[in-house]
């Protein structure tokens, strides 16, 4: 099934769509106009963001919240930060004219833009944005009120799934379907800052693919992008990747991001991935024909031939290239005779022979 997110098309045939996500990376409007730069540089096909309120999403604001961070890129040295999730939260805030500006930027280099959202109110944010994807994080999975009017919006909706079980991705598949809208794209989001080699199951992208019709995506937690290759060999229609400034940032998701570097490289990976998977038939191309028979064989004379000699009287050796007569003819052509005397070392053609 094929889904569509603005002017690009997400799902079987398509190529993988590549979403760079900047939600929790950036610390203000510049910060994350600098980064919609350079995911536009990258020419990938959305940046994503994260609309939150932290006022109304954290009623403890001492909650602690525990996540890596890099501390020396040659060693690879890593340490654990906890803090509280509302003064994480806080550095991400926007004001409703400045997701405007964001938006407008974003428009100036054709980039898809949605965020995921934490309240119905911000449905009409993105509403006003023109946004035409809405993505409902994995925490919320089972808040089939927020799923539903994000539904009624008309827009495509996505869904992470994280720790959810089936049951519950298929409860809120339903309640978007009820709504009308088939407009759906299953996320699986290992969890995790970053995600545990043995927490990431990407053999999960297999099970949704075999359980819905809908475009199934994999959301990237884990550093590198080895995850994403094989997410996408296994099937995976999107591939969403946070993005940073500086990996080496003391906040949450940049020890697992994609600098400006790299993102060039990963998105022409994946779309590299889309060509060379090809077609599930073998289809040769001209030139891959012409190359096969330079390597393939052909009968050729070891002795010479005599003029109406049977061909199963020859003696022969299939030797390279295969422009002549191949092993795969000469058993049925054994009552033919030669239509002249042929030299040792001649390769054997269609034209050399006649009816027995």
């Amino acid at each position: 099934m094929v889904v569509r997110i603005g002017e690009r098309l997400v799902g079987q045939g398509q190529p993988c769509f590549v979403t760079l996500e900047a939600g929790p990376t950036h610390s203000g409007l510049e910060s994350a106009k600098r980064l919609v730069i350079h995911a536009a540089e990258a020419k990938c096909d959305a940046v994503k963001f994260q609309i939150v309120d932290p006022d109304r999403l954290v009623a403890d604001r001492e909650q602690p919240f525990s996540y890596d961070v890099l501390v020396d890129r040659k060693t690879g040295k890593t340490e654990t930060v906890t803090e509280p999730l509302y003064d994480i939260i806080c550095r991400r805030v926007l004001s409703w004219d400045e997701w405007h500006e964001l938006k407008r930027f974003c428009d100036g280099f054709r980039l898809a833009f949605f965020a995921t959202i934490a309240f119905e109110e911000d449905l009409e944010l993105l509403k006003s944005l023109g946004c035409d994807s809405v993505k409902i994080a994995s925490a919320d999975l089972n808040y089939s009120g927020l799923i539903r009017k994000a539904a009624r919006t008309g827009m495509c909706v996505q869904i992470d799934t994280g720790n959810g079980s089936i049951g519950e991705v298929e409860a809120a598949v339903d309640v978007i379907r009820s709504e009308g809208n088939e407009n759906i794209i299953i996320h699986h989001c290992p969890s995790g800052y970053p995600a545990r080699l043995d927490g990431i199951n990407l053999r999960v992208v297999q099970t949704l693919k075999s359980i819905f019709p809908y475009p199934i995506a994999y959301s990237d937690h884990s550093p590198g992008w080895e995850m994403d290759v094989a997410a996408v060999a296994l099937g995976a229609d999107l591939v969403e990747k946070t993005i940073t400034e500086d990996r080496t940032t003391r906040n949450v998701e940049h020890i697992m991001s994609l600098e400006p570097d790299d993102m060039k490289a990963f998105v022409q990976l994946m779309r590299d991935l889309h060509v060379a998977f090809g077609e599930p038939r073998r289809i040769l191309s001209d030139v891959e024909r012409k190359r096969r028979i330079s390597v393939r064989r052909s009968a050729f004379l070891r002795s010479p031939g005599r003029a109406g000699q049977l061909l199963s009287d020859l003696i022969i050796e299939f030797r390279r290239p295969g422009y002549g007569i191949g092993p795969d003819l000469w058993d049925n052509l054994h009552s033919m005779r030669l239509k002249s005397d042929l030299p040792a070392g001649h390769r054997l053609s269609l034209e050399d022979l006649v009816g027995g």
